[in-house]
């Protein structure tokens, strides 16, 4: 079957790959190292203040880590997060040597054995990490994939415009108001392993509104120019104003959103600002994760249920004449037929053998969709007809 729009997410791994490591010695103070990763996102153009954003234009160099080596070695990795959580700790840089602060022996993945995206989604899931450093047979880092760098070569399949924000965002964004000290918005993310906070403001009706937001990377920026966290308000550092998605917006909708705004994440508001949540690329990759395609694979299955009893709804119709021109019916009525065996036999294979590969997995779910697709148009000009 060719696809019109074959929008199956199959990028090629090496395309996921960042090459441009960021690399410093165990004996390279703290703050020369915050300092790189500053400078690496210098480079770029930055975007206005003026809009919610926690990276930097399309083509901009930007680090979130950098790789802690000697020689050949790969020793550690050192991130925005441990960054967040030393600032909570209240440590003064100044002195620190990362080789004291890094994250030891990082989870690794060898280049022979990174065949397709879900194996990096399956490490991000079990050990709860952002950065997964991809290595040769000699143990030497190559690269660095990342829940970013994957975002950035996905090309999104059809069903993620049928899912919803709702189905995978946190329901329970950490809040701050404007006045809250940047220090304490780091022990926030510290203390909650979280990302970022969202800083709202009270209007009239005692209603709780988002206004900003303040990042990860907002903290490393703060911390090279060395303000005095505890001294200094979220209104003064925060990225405003917001855009703000629905639940009920499509996780396609999202993923625009993330890519035209090159952001990592997307307050979602709704009941006038009663209800915050947050939705993240890592939130986004799930999709793609071999387990969560059960889910996709259950709502294909709700899907062909309720076009059989349409269809049969249909075809009662055309026996008791409530539907005219059945000579043009028969056929449309016949194709729905053969459409939803193939949709069924293809939902089965796929509930019943887990083994499949990813991309023949991905691929049969792909063909379902587009057979949904023609289904419904059928479905309308049997209505119509």
């Amino acid at each position: 079957m060719q696809f019109d729009n074959p929008l199956i997410f199959a990028p090629a791994v090496e395309a996921a790959i960042d090459r441009q490591l960021p690399i410093v010695t165990p004996d390279t103070p703290l703050v020369n190292a915050i300092a790189l990763m500053n400078q690496t996102r210098l480079l770029g153009v930055a975007q206005p203040r003026g809009e919610a954003s926690d990276t930097l234009t399309s083509g901009a160099k930007l680090s979130s880590y950098v790789l802690v080596m000697q020689n050949t070695e790969l020793l550690g990795i050192f991130t925005e997060r441990d960054i967040v959580r030393l600032t909570a700790a209240g440590v003064n840089f100044e002195g620190v040597e990362i080789g004291a602060v890094m994250t030891l022996a990082p989870i690794v993945l060898r280049q022979a054995d990174f065949q397709d995206i879900s194996a990096a989604l399956f490490l991000f899931r079990r050990y709860r990490i952002r950065h997964l450093p991809i290595v040769n047979d000699n143990g030497e880092p190559i690269g660095v994939v990342s829940p970013e760098s994957i975002r950035r070569v996905l090309r999104p399949a059809n069903f993620l415009k049928r899912r919803r924000v709702s189905e995978l965002m946190s329901t329970e964004a950490i809040h701050a108001p404007l006045t809250a000290s940047v220090l304490s918005l780091a022990q926030l993310m510290a203390s909650h392993h979280i990302s970022c906070v969202v800083i709202t403001q009270e209007d009239e009706a005692g209603n709780i509104l988002p206004v900003g937001l303040v990042t990860e990377r907002d903290i490393v920026q703060l911390q090279s120019l060395q303000i005095d966290f505890a001294h200094t308000q979220a209104q003064t550092v925060m990225s405003t104003p917001l855009f703000l998605l629905s639940p009920e917006d499509s996780l396609y909708k999202a993923y625009q959103e993330m890519q035209h705004r090159n952001v990592r994440r997307l307050v979602v508001s709704w009941n006038w600002g009663q209800g915050l949540g947050i939705i993240t690329e890592t939130d986004l990759l799930r999709v793609f994760d071999p387990v969560e395609m059960y889910g996709t694979i259950e709502i294909l299955q709700r899907t062909i249920e309720q076009l059989k009893r349409e269809q049969s709804e249909l075809s009662q119709a055309l026996v008791t004449g409530d539907i005219t021109h059945c000579n043009q019916c028969t056929n449309p009525n016949h194709e729905l037929n053969d459409l939803l065996s193939t949709i069924q036999v293809c939902i089965e294979t796929l509930a019943q053998q887990p083994d499949l590969s990813p991309d023949l997995r991905q691929t049969k779910l792909n063909s379902a969709l587009v057979d949904i697709e023609r289904i419904r148009h059928l479905v309308e000009a049997l209505r119509q007809s």
